[in-house]
């Protein structure tokens, strides 16, 4: 009997159910095959996990706290741990994927970088670890997210990444994504590309989900730690692409006891025409290279998204979680703008920590779930809101704040 899991890895050919697969042109196949072939292999050695281990815990400052969120806890009734990626070297969890892909980029002889961004952590993960390997980073943006992330841009530029702004369609995340894949057409040989979620073309996804593994695998640990049990009843993360997700709930897929709690971006409401909660909007179709649900028009033309936060502000999702969502494995729910704004301030209010607004989307769950005094929930705090303190200063008025 197979002891495979039956969400954790796709089959493969890189799907999950009905979604996943490579989607690519010709130009790219050679790469994405090298990579495909390549990247289990190399992850596996030993050298590699050793550096990798290492670098997680000196560079980036892992295992990070599970933290017993008492006051939060008190006001809701139940046992809240939040899980703080924002500690994390960077500002949020991705700093986890970014080391374990410029390790795999140099096994494989990569000279040169590209990535996206949209909130601008992802970039200046990856700016780090170009700085701190000494490798050349191109890193793609979306000219309006380059305008609300600014001191983003700026920790980018200072460790050495040029910054290239994305000027066409909504000028965002998505923008940027194309930008990066004809960057990739047109470098195939010296250029490795990497992604900052778990989208795109096979192995991409599950690439990723297995460097932020690192997520539930210490969760695990500290709960056991904690309360004797490593088990949480609830587990619940803020979904655009879904990488911190994918990582918060990966060693939890097949304990079916465990509830997983996917939150996505309603902007200004799921039906205003200005939102990204892909789930109740989308439809399945081809997106940078994978097959998974997508806000798209009747004849296939993505439809644009809008969330207040640019990490979220994406109109597909990863494979994994529309795998997840399509067979109910986890459920999905959305925070308006708004919604999302309250959270945060009533989180730094109550805890003394500010969250980046898309963690934020994740606190705003507590308003919908109904808790037993006996539950342990864990959030997976994405990130910290240093990069999104314009935007929580301008919203300050609107919510009847000092």
């Amino acid at each position: 009997m197979s002891t495979k899991s039956t969400y954790k890895e796709p089959n493969e050919f890189g799907y999950y159910g009905k979604f996943g697969g490579a989607y690519i042109p010709e130009m790219l196949h050679r790469n994405v095959e090298e990579l495909k072939t390549r990247y289990l292999e190399i992850m596996n050695e030993a050298s590699f996990q050793k550096e990798f281990h290492e670098l997680l815990r000196d560079y980036a400052g892992r295992p990070t706290p599970l933290y017993l969120a008492k006051r939060l806890s008190d006001k809701y009734g139940t046992t809240i741990f939040l899980k703080r990626e924002d500690l994390c070297h960077t500002g949020a969890h991705k700093i986890n994927n970014t080391i374990g892909q410029i390790l795999l980029a140099q096994r494989l002889g990569k000279k040169r970088i590209i990535a996206e961004t949209g909130a601008g952590q992802h970039g200046v993960a990856t700016a780090t670890v170009c700085a701190l390997k000494g490798v050349e980073c191109i890193v793609y943006m979306g000219e309006k997210d380059i305008e609300r992330q600014a001191p983003n841009v700026a920790r980018m530029k200072m460790l050495g990444a040029t910054v290239i702004p994305a000027t066409s369609g909504s000028k965002t995340l998505k923008d940027a994504t194309n930008e990066a894949i004809r960057d990739w057409i047109n470098n195939p040989n010296d250029t490795h590309y990497i992604i900052g979620s778990v989208v795109g073309p096979h192995p991409y996804p599950d690439m990723v989900a297995r460097f932020q593994s690192v997520i539930s695998a210490e969760m695990s640990k500290q709960l056991l730690e904690k309360t004797g049990n490593e088990l949480p009843t609830y587990i619940i993360a803020c979904v655009g692409g879904g990488s911190n997700a994918a990582g918060a709930f990966y060693h939890f897929l097949d304990e079916l006891s465990v509830q997983l709690i996917a939150v996505e971006a309603a902007g200004h409401g799921i039906n205003s025409g200005l939102s990204a909660a892909t789930t109740q909007l989308g439809k399945p179709g081809v997106l940078h290279g994978s097959k998974s649900l997508v806000m798209q028009t009747e004849d296939g033309q993505v439809v644009e998204p809008h969330s207040i936060s640019a990490g979220l502000d994406y109109p597909g999702i990863g494979p994994l979680h529309a795998h997840l969502y399509d067979t109910a494995r986890a459920k999905f729910l959305s925070a308006t703008d708004d919604e999302a704004l309250a959270a945060a301030f009533e989180l730094a209010k109550l805890e003394g920590i500010i969250p980046a607004l898309e963690s934020a989307h994740a606190l705003h769950a507590l308003n919908i779930l109904k808790f037993n005094k006996e539950d342990k929930v864990v959030i997976c705090l994405s990130g910290r809101g240093d990069k999104d303190l314009s935007t929580y200063m301008k919203n300050m008025p609107s919510l009847n704040l000092p």
